[in-house]
Parts: structure tokens; C-alpha cells; sequence
């Protein structure tokens, strides 16, 4: 078993590239997760992890992460990502991390985002102290992406996990 992570950030991004994988590569790159190995997870925040602004990992680390993402090669469509997370009044329990990526407005697709993060509580019955959002647009040129992310971390000392 892999150790609980303690740290978490949000993180936004977007891109432009010539075909949708680089697309996809340029937003990772804007948000600052694009030279990572991403292992996707679900939706559940560990107890008592803190919230980080900035965080700062080796290439090629290992990165538990949720993230929503969408990629179009329709020129002009505004393309949208945002990323939620729910933090529980009670610091010793788990909080929800949720995502959402659609064909809307960055505001649009933030307050999507937060509706699942309260929705989430509501049905595990937690109390909610907090909802943290982070969201992007983006209007393609020729083929755009966009990512919304948080990234779960360890505590680091030197620069890495």
C-alpha cells in the first residue's frame, strides 16, 4: 500500500498543440504537472491534508492526482476544466475532490463543480467548513486543452516525496 498523501494543490492549465495528445501535453505543461507521471485517482481528499499554494516535485515523480480534462480540434469553441475540493469541518475526516470539464465558460464550469463538491458532503451527511475551486478556459485555435487538477503530495524534505 502506497502512503496517504499529506499535501494537496490546485492547479489549471491550458494549451494549444497540432494534434489532441500534444494539446493535452501543452495544458499539463501550463499547469505545471506536464513533466510528472500521473496516477489518476477518484474523488476522496485524505484526513488532515493541508492545502499548499505552490508545490515543487522532481521530473518524472509519481503524482496521485483528480483531475477533469477536455480537448477539441473545433476551431472557436470555448472549451472549460475546474477542479473542487470540499474540506471537512471535522479535521480528522476525509474531504471530496470533484471535477468537471464541458463546452461553457470557466465561471460556468466552477459552479458546476462546486454544486457536486456540496452535493458530495450532503450525501455522505459530512459538514462542509470549506470549498476550494480553481477553473480555465479556453478558446481553440486549432486543437486546445484544458486541465483542472489536484495533485496529492507528501510531506518533502530536499525537494522530492
Amino acid at each position: 500500500m502506497l502512503p496517504i498523501p499529506t499535501k494537496f494543490t490546485l492547479v489549471v492549465g491550458h494549451g494549444e498543440g497540432n494534434k489532441k495528445l500534444t494539446a493535452f501535453d501543452a495544458a499539463l505543461l501550463d499547469a505545471g504537472i506536464g513533466n510528472m507521471n500521473l496516477l489518476r485517482v477518484s474523488s476522496v481528499l485524505p484526513p488532515k491534508c493541508a492545502f499548499e499554494d505552490v508545490f515543487k516535485l522532481p521530473a518524472g515523480s509519481l503524482l496521485p492526482i483528480a483531475y477533469g480534462s477536455l480537448t477539441s480540434d473545433v476551431p472557436g469553441e470555448i472549451i472549460s476544466a475546474a477542479i473542487g475540493v470540499g474540506i471537512p469541518e471535522d479535521p480528522s475526516s476525509f474531504g471530496m475532490i470533484m471535477e468537471f470539464s464541458g463546452f461553457c465558460t470557466k465561471d460556468e464550469a466552477a459552479l458546476k463543480v462546486e454544486e457536486m463538491v456540496r452535493e458530495a458532503f450532503e450525501m455522505r451527511g459530512l459538514a462542509l467548513k470549506e470549498v476550494k475551486v480553481k477553473s480555465v478556459e479556453h478558446k481553440v485555435e486549432r486543437c486546445g486543452s484544458v486541465i483542472a487538477a489536484c495533485p496529492l503530495f507528501y510531506e518533502t524534505t530536499g525537494g522530492g516525496y
